[in-house]
């Protein structure tokens, strides 16, 4: 636990009551603050109480004696409409933080000069947040890994000399945390997600650039620069100072890290140096991959890291569940839970990355549907639809130029046994059954995280269904 002394002998108020909302309240407590937790779910006030904290309904209270409102990042800030905690806040002159924030006031107090790597963007950064960190233990550092991620970061080890933080950021982190500075800042891409949280892409873009903008003074900005957002970024945060590393899949760069016929290159003054080899890992598969290596390496070059640590780092890599997840075979055919695709740029990343795919899509649509992905149709054998977008989406494949065959299997058990049954009478070499959904989960999963281990139950229950 980190204790949050920031705010001894004051009165803070937090909201929401999960994971992080109750590890801010422990931080906070047992850093000398006296704590009101508050949530709209009466079973969560109750357990908050169960636990110590004193709780209340804050739209009962005086909001006179509170310095700060710590505010669950799954609360509109914002859009649509600012939640009523918000309001009250902001009438009283109380500001509205995150427990991110909580974490980076005592780095500054105790620690300045510990390394800090944030890293967000809208693909991607749950992978490059584990990479990181485990390319950081390659280099023997002492990693605590958190944040959107999955470990709330109040819940780590407070920062020191030593230790590095790699903490995955949501835009929605960001928002609350005003005093972020990072010693190295990873934005990988900009696209459309989230604008019922920001309004418009434009404002979602400006919330992700204040991750890399904000690094410290002999910090490093790690920009992707591979969509017109992010290229935009990266010249802004240049230009303000702040040290810079562009990196790239699509492109050399003439300065900057790329990737390039599986190998990641540096580029300086003219010249290329060959930093790491990405060919042949597994748990890198694809070019969106090889964007999150190079980010993670970028990040390790800034902290000092040697090269060849860093291509043992990549090469012992075991990847993250839901993410181009590996999860089984069944004769010749690979199974691939890639759940946490859950629009469709980050589906574009797992069709882009095989042949012969049996894929698996459909669930909460997001803006847009899959009318972007047009582009990889030919590489899909078949399409196997469930969830809400089952019918919008079989109506994107069937108005294809080249239509895709599909079925509406409505559920995962109906779709997986399908997909398993077609990919092995297909006779093909290397079939795979590919579960990268382009939606939301919460039509029929609470999370992505459900959902995938569902698929990959199910794929192993298969007759003669081996793991990986």
């Amino acid at each position: 636990m980190i204790p949050v002394t920031s705010f001894a002998g004051k009165t803070v108020a937090v909201f929401g009551l999960g994971g992080s909302g109750l590890a801010s309240c422990h931080a906070l407590k047992v850093g000398g603050a006296e704590v009101v937790a508050s949530d709209d779910n009466a079973a969560s006030l109750a357990d908050a109480a169960a636990k110590g904290f004193v709780t209340a309904d804050l739209r009962t209270v005086s909001w006179a004696n509170f310095s700060a409102l710590v505010l669950t990042p799954g609360v509109p800030l914002t859009h649509p409409v600012p939640h009523w905690t918000v309001l009250k806040a902001r009438e009283a002159g109380v500001e509205v933080i995150g427990d991110i924030e909580l974490f980076c006031r005592e780095r500054r107090r105790h620690a300045p000069d510990a390394h800090f790597v944030a890293i967000t963007g809208t693909n991607g950064k749950s992978t490059t947040t584990a990479l990181v960190a485990h390319l950081m233990r390659e280099a023997r550092h002492d990693v605590q890994m958190g944040g959107n991620i999955g470990t709330a970061i109040l819940s780590l080890e407070p920062p020191r000399a030593g230790r590095v933080h790699v903490i995955e950021m949501s835009s929605y982190q960001i928002d609350l945390t005003p005093s972020l500075d990072p010693s190295v800042g990873i934005l990988l891409n900009v696209s459309e997600d989230h604008i019922d949280r920001h309004g418009t892409l434009a404002h979602y873009a400006a919330v992700k650039e204040r991750l890399v903008a904000s690094v410290q003074a002999s910090g490093t900005s790690v920009v992707g620069v591979d969509d017109q957002w992010c290229q935009a970024i990266a010249d802004r945060v240049e230009n303000a100072g702040k040290r810079t590393v562009r990196i790239s899949v699509r492109r050399p760069l003439a300065d900057g890290l790329y990737f390039e016929r599986e190998t990641i290159w540096r580029a300086a003054g003219g010249a290329r140096t060959e930093i790491a080899k990405v060919g042949g890992i597994g748990s890198l598969r694809g070019a969106h991959n090889g964007q999150n290596a190079a980010a993670a390496v970028a990040a390790g070059l800034a902290m000092g890291v040697a090269p060849d640590v860093l291509q043992q780092g990549l090469r012992s890599f075991p990847g993250l569940a839901h993410r181009m997840e590996q999860v089984g075979k069944q004769g010749a055919t690979l199974f691939v839970n890639d759940s946490k695709g859950t629009n469709a740029d980050a589906a574009a990343r797992a069709l882009s990355s095989f042949n012969d795919i049996f894929w698996i899509a459909g669930g909460k649509p997001k803006t847009g549907g899959i009318t972007s992905l047009a582009e990889f149709f030919p590489r899909i054998r078949k399409a196997y639809l469930i969830g809400e977008a089952a019918q919008e989406f079989a109506a994107t494949l069937a108005q294809a130029p080249q239509p895709v065959p599909y079925e509406i299997s409505g559920t995962m058990d109906v779709a997986v046994a399908s997909a398993a049954r077609d990919a092995a009478a297909s006779s093909l070499h290397d079939p795979v059954v590919l579960l990268s959904p382009a939606c939301a989960s919460f039509d029929q999963y609470r999370n992505f995280e459900i959902r995938g281990a569902r698929f990959r139950d199910l794929v192993l229950a298969l007759p003669g269904a081996k793991p990986m």
